[in-house]
Protein backbone atom coordinates (compact mmCIF):
# COMPACT_ATOMS: atom_id res chain seq x y z
CA UNK A 1 0.00 0.00 0.00
CA UNK A 2 1.64 3.55 -0.77
CA UNK A 3 3.09 5.58 1.74
CA UNK A 4 0.25 8.44 1.30
CA UNK A 5 -2.54 6.29 1.55
CA UNK A 6 -1.52 4.82 5.23
CA UNK A 7 -1.19 8.41 6.31
CA UNK A 8 -4.09 8.99 5.12
CA UNK A 9 -5.63 6.61 7.16
CA UNK A 10 -3.81 7.88 10.56
CA UNK A 11 -6.18 10.42 12.93
CA UNK A 12 -3.96 12.65 15.28
CA UNK A 13 -6.29 12.89 18.48
CA UNK A 14 -5.68 15.83 21.17
CA UNK A 15 -7.83 15.09 24.50
CA UNK A 16 -8.84 18.11 26.40
CA UNK A 17 -6.28 20.34 24.87
CA UNK A 18 -6.46 23.34 26.98
CA UNK A 19 -4.34 25.97 24.88
CA UNK A 20 -5.03 26.60 21.72
CA UNK A 21 -1.75 27.14 20.32
CA UNK A 22 -0.31 23.93 21.25
CA UNK A 23 -3.39 22.86 18.51
CA UNK A 24 -1.96 24.94 16.03
CA UNK A 25 1.53 23.68 16.63
CA UNK A 26 0.64 20.13 16.57
CA UNK A 27 -1.30 20.81 13.04
CA UNK A 28 1.96 22.09 11.87
CA UNK A 29 3.53 19.28 13.34
CA UNK A 30 1.35 16.97 11.82
CA UNK A 31 1.28 18.79 7.80
CA UNK A 32 5.04 18.78 7.97
CA UNK A 33 5.04 15.15 8.12
CA UNK A 34 1.98 14.42 5.57
CA UNK A 35 -0.71 13.75 7.98
CA UNK A 36 -3.99 15.57 7.64
CA UNK A 37 -6.60 14.06 10.04
CA UNK A 38 -6.83 15.97 13.72
CA UNK A 39 -9.67 15.46 15.65
CA UNK A 40 -9.87 17.22 19.04
CA UNK A 41 -12.06 15.88 22.10
CA UNK A 42 -13.32 18.73 24.59
CA UNK A 43 -10.75 21.59 23.56
CA UNK A 44 -10.72 24.12 26.18
CA UNK A 45 -10.57 26.99 23.29
CA UNK A 46 -11.66 26.60 20.09
CA UNK A 47 -11.35 27.64 17.38
CA UNK A 48 -9.05 30.25 18.40
CA UNK A 49 -6.43 33.04 16.46
CA UNK A 50 -4.08 31.70 18.88
CA UNK A 51 -4.04 28.25 17.07
CA UNK A 52 -4.29 29.70 13.84
CA UNK A 53 -1.12 31.75 14.07
CA UNK A 54 0.83 28.96 15.49
CA UNK A 55 -0.44 26.89 12.74
CA UNK A 56 1.47 28.79 10.32
CA UNK A 57 0.80 27.40 6.77
CA UNK A 58 -1.37 24.07 8.24
CA UNK A 59 -4.18 26.28 9.04
CA UNK A 60 -6.57 24.33 6.47
CA UNK A 61 -5.98 21.50 9.14
CA UNK A 62 -7.36 23.49 11.95
CA UNK A 63 -10.77 24.11 9.70
CA UNK A 64 -11.21 20.66 8.84
CA UNK A 65 -10.77 18.99 12.28
CA UNK A 66 -12.83 17.03 13.60
CA UNK A 67 -14.75 18.13 17.52
CA UNK A 68 -15.82 15.56 19.70
CA UNK A 69 -17.16 15.29 22.85
CA UNK A 70 -15.52 12.29 24.19
CA UNK A 71 -12.64 9.99 23.42
CA UNK A 72 -14.68 7.07 22.77
CA UNK A 73 -16.65 9.19 19.93
CA UNK A 74 -13.43 10.49 18.43
CA UNK A 75 -11.96 6.60 17.91
CA UNK A 76 -15.19 5.41 16.22
CA UNK A 77 -14.20 3.14 13.56
CA UNK A 78 -10.33 3.20 14.27
CA UNK A 79 -9.29 -0.67 14.27
CA UNK A 80 -5.92 0.36 16.20
CA UNK A 81 -5.43 2.91 18.53
CA UNK A 82 -1.94 3.55 20.13
CA UNK A 83 -2.06 6.15 23.41
CA UNK A 84 0.69 8.27 24.63
CA UNK A 85 1.38 7.92 28.30
CA UNK A 86 4.53 9.02 30.37
CA UNK A 87 3.80 6.91 32.45
CA UNK A 88 3.24 3.21 33.71
CA UNK A 89 0.16 2.65 34.94
CA UNK A 90 -1.58 -0.63 36.75
CA UNK A 91 -4.24 -0.82 34.66
CA UNK A 92 -4.17 0.06 30.95
CA UNK A 93 -2.15 -1.22 28.23
CA UNK A 94 2.09 -2.28 28.16
CA UNK A 95 3.73 0.68 27.09
CA UNK A 96 6.18 0.30 23.87
CA UNK A 97 8.94 2.27 22.37
CA UNK A 98 7.74 4.53 19.42
CA UNK A 99 9.64 2.80 16.63
CA UNK A 100 7.66 -0.66 17.81
CA UNK A 101 4.43 1.01 18.45
CA UNK A 102 4.45 2.88 14.92
CA UNK A 103 5.33 -0.18 13.31
CA UNK A 104 1.91 -2.05 14.36
CA UNK A 105 0.41 1.76 13.73
CA UNK A 106 1.03 0.91 10.18
CA UNK A 107 0.39 -2.55 9.75
CA UNK A 108 -3.12 -1.92 11.06
CA UNK A 109 -2.99 1.16 8.89
CA UNK A 110 -3.10 -1.73 6.08
CA UNK A 111 -6.48 -2.78 7.35
CA UNK A 112 -8.69 0.52 8.39
CA UNK A 113 -8.18 3.39 10.11
CA UNK A 114 -6.08 4.03 13.12
CA UNK A 115 -5.44 6.59 15.75
CA UNK A 116 -2.45 7.98 17.20
CA UNK A 117 -3.86 10.04 21.16
CA UNK A 118 -2.60 12.52 23.03
CA UNK A 119 -3.63 13.91 26.60
CA UNK A 120 -4.21 16.77 28.54
CA UNK A 121 -0.88 19.30 28.27
CA UNK A 122 -0.74 19.03 32.32
CA UNK A 123 -2.44 15.55 33.12
CA UNK A 124 -1.85 13.60 30.05
CA UNK A 125 -4.84 10.28 29.12
CA UNK A 126 -6.63 9.89 32.24
CA UNK A 127 -7.02 6.31 33.17
CA UNK A 128 -10.06 6.12 31.84
CA UNK A 129 -9.01 7.07 28.35
CA UNK A 130 -5.57 5.12 28.38
CA UNK A 131 -7.88 2.42 28.62
CA UNK A 132 -9.92 2.61 25.30
CA UNK A 133 -6.43 2.39 23.90
CA UNK A 134 -5.13 -0.77 22.25
CA UNK A 135 -1.24 0.13 23.11
CA UNK A 136 0.61 2.87 24.72
CA UNK A 137 3.97 4.66 23.60
CA UNK A 138 6.17 6.66 25.86
CA UNK A 139 9.14 9.12 23.89
CA UNK A 140 12.32 8.59 25.85
CA UNK A 141 13.05 11.60 26.87
CA UNK A 142 16.05 12.78 29.39
CA UNK A 143 15.29 11.86 32.85
CA UNK A 144 16.42 14.46 34.29
CA UNK A 145 14.06 16.76 32.50
CA UNK A 146 11.07 14.90 30.99
CA UNK A 147 8.62 17.66 30.18
CA UNK A 148 7.21 17.41 26.56
CA UNK A 149 5.11 20.05 24.52
CA UNK A 150 1.95 18.65 23.73
CA UNK A 151 3.28 19.94 19.62
CA UNK A 152 6.90 18.68 19.91
CA UNK A 153 5.41 15.24 21.19
CA UNK A 154 3.37 15.28 18.31
CA UNK A 155 6.05 16.26 16.11
CA UNK A 156 8.36 13.45 17.57
CA UNK A 157 5.72 10.54 16.73
CA UNK A 158 4.71 12.14 13.51
CA UNK A 159 8.27 12.03 12.25
CA UNK A 160 8.48 8.38 13.47
CA UNK A 161 5.03 7.54 11.62
CA UNK A 162 6.53 9.06 8.54
CA UNK A 163 10.14 7.54 8.29
CA UNK A 164 8.47 4.19 8.81
CA UNK A 165 5.77 4.65 5.62
CA UNK A 166 8.48 5.63 3.61
CA UNK A 167 10.80 2.96 4.81
CA UNK A 168 13.14 5.35 6.16
CA UNK A 169 13.63 6.85 2.71
CA UNK A 170 10.93 9.83 2.47
CA UNK A 171 10.91 12.18 -0.80
CA UNK A 172 12.59 14.95 0.05
CA UNK A 173 11.57 18.68 -1.61
CA UNK A 174 13.81 19.80 -4.93
CA UNK A 175 14.21 23.56 -2.76
CA UNK A 176 16.01 22.12 0.22
CA UNK A 177 19.47 21.62 -1.62
CA UNK A 178 20.69 23.58 -4.18
CA UNK A 179 21.66 20.67 -6.75
CA UNK A 180 25.19 19.94 -7.96
CA UNK A 181 26.21 22.52 -10.95
CA UNK A 182 29.43 20.82 -11.70
CA UNK A 183 29.48 17.03 -13.41
CA UNK A 184 32.02 13.93 -11.99
CA UNK A 185 35.81 14.79 -12.72
CA UNK A 186 36.73 11.79 -15.49
CA UNK A 187 39.79 9.78 -14.41
CA UNK A 188 41.78 11.17 -16.87
CA UNK A 189 41.28 14.46 -15.16
CA UNK A 190 41.54 13.03 -12.01
CA UNK A 191 45.02 11.24 -13.04
CA UNK A 192 46.05 14.56 -14.45
CA UNK A 193 45.85 16.13 -10.69
CA UNK A 194 47.70 13.75 -9.15
CA UNK A 195 50.38 14.04 -11.70
CA UNK A 196 50.45 17.43 -10.76
CA UNK A 197 50.33 17.02 -7.18
CA UNK A 198 53.47 14.29 -7.50
CA UNK A 199 55.24 16.97 -9.60
CA UNK A 200 54.13 20.09 -7.14
CA UNK A 201 55.41 17.74 -3.83
CA UNK A 202 59.04 16.51 -5.78
CA UNK A 203 59.75 20.03 -7.05
CA UNK A 204 59.28 21.51 -3.32
CA UNK A 205 61.61 18.75 -1.77
CA UNK A 206 58.07 17.04 -0.10
CA UNK A 207 58.44 13.68 -1.85
CA UNK A 208 61.38 11.63 -3.24
CA UNK A 209 60.40 9.38 -5.87
CA UNK A 210 63.84 7.20 -5.12
CA UNK A 211 62.26 6.23 -1.87
CA UNK A 212 58.35 6.85 -2.64
CA UNK A 213 57.55 4.66 0.25
CA UNK A 214 53.12 4.77 0.45
CA UNK A 215 52.55 8.73 0.21
CA UNK A 216 51.32 8.22 -3.48
CA UNK A 217 49.11 5.28 -2.55
CA UNK A 218 47.57 6.89 0.59
CA UNK A 219 46.96 10.45 -1.30
CA UNK A 220 44.94 8.17 -3.79
CA UNK A 221 43.37 6.93 -1.12
CA UNK A 222 41.93 10.36 0.88
CA UNK A 223 40.84 11.55 -2.49
CA UNK A 224 39.17 8.25 -3.74
CA UNK A 225 37.14 8.70 -0.68
CA UNK A 226 35.23 11.32 -2.83
CA UNK A 227 33.89 11.30 -6.41
CA UNK A 228 35.54 15.09 -6.98
CA UNK A 229 33.89 17.44 -9.26
CA UNK A 230 35.89 18.80 -11.99
CA UNK A 231 35.10 21.85 -10.69
CA UNK A 232 37.32 21.06 -7.19
CA UNK A 233 39.88 19.10 -9.32
CA UNK A 234 40.25 22.57 -10.98
CA UNK A 235 40.58 24.26 -7.38
CA UNK A 236 42.58 21.93 -6.52
CA UNK A 237 44.94 22.30 -9.27
CA UNK A 238 44.81 25.92 -9.45
CA UNK A 239 46.36 26.00 -5.55
CA UNK A 240 49.48 23.46 -6.77
CA UNK A 241 49.63 26.06 -10.21
CA UNK A 242 49.75 28.86 -7.16
CA UNK A 243 52.44 27.09 -5.11
CA UNK A 244 54.61 26.76 -8.38
CA UNK A 245 54.10 30.40 -8.98
CA UNK A 246 53.85 32.34 -5.99
CA UNK A 247 53.78 36.06 -8.01
CA UNK A 248 51.18 34.71 -9.98
CA UNK A 249 47.55 33.65 -10.52
CA UNK A 250 46.35 29.73 -10.23
CA UNK A 251 43.65 29.16 -12.62
CA UNK A 252 40.52 28.00 -11.30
Amino acid sequence: MKPEVLLSRIRIVLCRPSHPGNIGAAARAMKTMGLSRLCLVSPKQFPDPEADTRATGAVDLLQQAEIYPSLKEALAGAVFVVGLSARRRDLGPEIGEPREMVARLLAAAAEGEVALVFGNETMGLSNEEIQLCHAAVSIPTNPDFSSLNLGSAVQVLCYEVRMAAFADRPPVSDTLATPFVSPTATHSEVEGFYEHLESVMTTTGFFNPEHPGRLIPKLRRLFGRIRLERDEVNILRGVLAATQNPTGHGKH
